[in-house]
């Protein structure tokens, strides 16, 4: 009975020493709140922006008038019928600034779906409630049905 409860203790003073550390120093993504912007709410200096940054794939951050704007572009895309929306947004702490996570959904038209021939290049812009740019911006990416 006696080595069953030594067993216990070294079990728990193991765990202990492997899950504590993992809940102090993580201090968790905190979620950011923003609101896509429409085409014609874009500010004039955002839209000034695009066309270097629409070929690629990729997101952005921009701070206008004091706002920071976030802007995921899907890169050049031959048809029309494609689309990319922002799920979600993260705040990870990085030493003394933060990284922002942008979790993005893309849809493309259907294999049998009739769409018009031209050179699209899908793009959401959303403002946040954010004071400071990040260091870094990541991007994930979900593909719809």
């Amino acid at each position: 009975m006696k080595k069953l409860w030594i067993i216990i203790i070294i079990l728990i003073i193991i765990l202990g020493v492997i899950f504590i550390p993992k809940l102090l120093l993580n201090r968790g993504d905190e979620k950011v709140a923003f609101k896509i912007v429409e085409k014609d709410g874009i500010p004039e200096k955002v839209n000034q922006l695009l066309p270097k940054y629409q070929q690629e794939e990729r997101a952005l951050a921009c701070k206008v008038d004091g706002k920071i704007y976030i802007i995921v572009t899907r890169g050049e895309q031959r048809t029309d019928g494609y689309k990319v929306t922002i799920d979600k947004i993260e705040k990870k702490p990085n030493e003394d600034k933060f990284d922002l996570i942008v979790y993005a959904d893309y849809k493309d038209p259907k294999p049998d779906e009739i769409v018009p021939q031209v050179i699209t290049y899908p793009t959401v812009v959303a403002i946040t409630e954010l004071e400071l740019l990040p260091e870094r911006i990541y991007l994930k990416t979900n593909y719809l049905e």
